[in-house]
């Protein structure tokens, strides 16, 4: 037996493709234009994943706005936008070092993707030689689309989540059906849910309970079998080398996370400051039988915001301490979130001399990624070696 491993998401896009998105956006080249460094991204991508012995692989999100927009627009500064969409919408969230991400406003129905995943899959499929993986947005962002305070005319909030779970499975169906192995589902907003930002209203909303209400509607309507490949991903937010939710207790999240029916989930622990309290944690409430399936723990052994690169034997220790909570058949080993969740990233902390270099910021994040394959082996070797193979 053998500890699994798998990426959460999304790569630093190299420099090439950063500009390539201000050109598009300052109309100096078209969508097509922007496709074709897409594809050159993507395919640097899916290979320099593969050579790392990454088993199951993605493009990194090189075709995506972001983790959470990539569905109603093309470039985070607003281009694609749906007709039914106003970019002024509320903070996702307000991150530790100041800066914020925004969402756009649902002003009328229905609402509809304009972007599916599986769309963004299928033009990097060709490209891999390995099995591919694919992350989805979760209902419970799109949430955040429809105004807090009063319905819409016309268009009721239930009406609303109707659509929203509607649209979800069919991005998640999709995934599969062209091909991916896996599916993940983003749901950093879990733990945002519990920060109760007063800068942030939506944060004051006590809204955990009706996202994992979202997240498993759509998580019933697939089979246990199907459940296996569908994961759930938490962190404190990565964004520029920030955080947005790392000061709320994981104890009070969860467990209500693993209320979620998803058969496993892709864990931050690595920047915690107690990560063995997380490993308890997830081996009290992680469920052997969540409606049908076995819920696997992935932890973060790699932290994407910080330019160290954790050694092998790092790797290991962090998953044989771990299994003395977790049951090792369902324990694995992840980064705590993707490298780049939103396209355009300037990375301060990976500095190449006194400057932010996304290449170089890309070139950390292989090299990490090799460093937990290679540390889940040296754990594998120790925690099976007297199991038989089954």
């Amino acid at each position: 037996m053998t500890i699994p491993v798998e990426v959460v998401g999304s790569l630093p896009r190299p420099k090439k493709l950063q500009s390539a998105i201000a050109d598009y956006d300052a109309g100096k080249i078209t969508y097509e234009q922007l496709q074709e460094v897409q594809d050159e991204a993507s395919r640097d991508s899916i290979e320099r994943m593969e050579a790392t012995g990454q088993p199951v692989v993605s493009d990194g999100e090189q075709r995506a706005s972001s983790f959470a927009t990539y569905p109603i627009v093309q470039t985070l500064a607003g281009k694609g936008l749906a007709p039914n969409l106003a970019p002024d919408g509320q903070y996702f969230a307000i991150f530790d070092d100041g800066h914020h991400r925004q969402l756009p406003r649902l002003v009328s129905g229905p609402f509809r993707y304009q972007t599916y995943a599986a769309e963004l899959f299928k033009r990097s499929l060709p490209m891999a030689s390995k099995p591919m993986k694919q992350a989805v947005i979760a209902p419970s962002m799109l949430y955040l689309l429809y105004p807090l305070e009063t319905e819409l005319p016309n268009y009721s909030r239930q009406r609303f989540e109707d659509d929203l779970v509607d649209e979800c499975e069919k991005d998640i169906r999709q995934c599969f059906e062209a091909g991916a192995v896996r599916v993940s589902v983003d749901f950093t907003e879990g733990r945002l849910a519990l920060k109760n930002d007063p800068r942030n209203p939506w944060t004051g909303r006590q809204l955990l309970d009706k996202f994992i209400e979202l997240n498993n509607r759509v998580l019933r309507r697939f089979s246990a079998e199907e459940r296996k490949n569908i994961g759930v991903h938490t962190c404190p937010g990565g964004d520029c080398d920030s955080v947005h939710s790392i000061d709320v207790d994981y104890a009070k999240l969860l467990p209500a996370l693993f209320q979620i029916e998803a058969g496993y989930f892709l864990i931050q622990a690595s920047s915690e400051p107690d990560r063995e309290r997380i490993y308890r944690l997830c081996g009290e409430h992680s469920r052997t039988d969540a409606n049908g399936v076995a819920q696997v723990c992935f932890i973060g052994v790699i932290n994407p915001l910080n330019p160290r690169v954790e050694t092998a034997e790092d790797v290991c220790q962090e998953l044989v301490t771990a299994a003395k909570y977790i049951p090792r058949d369902r324990l694995g080993a992840t980064d705590d979130c993707g490298f780049s969740p939103f396209s355009v990233d300037k990375k301060p902390k990976h500095l190449k001399g006194d400057e932010a270099d996304p290449d170089f910021a890309r070139d950390i994040a292989f090299s990490k990624i090799k460093a937990r394959v290679e540390g889940a082996q040296l754990a594998s070797q120790k925690l099976f070696k007297n199991v038989p193979e089954k």
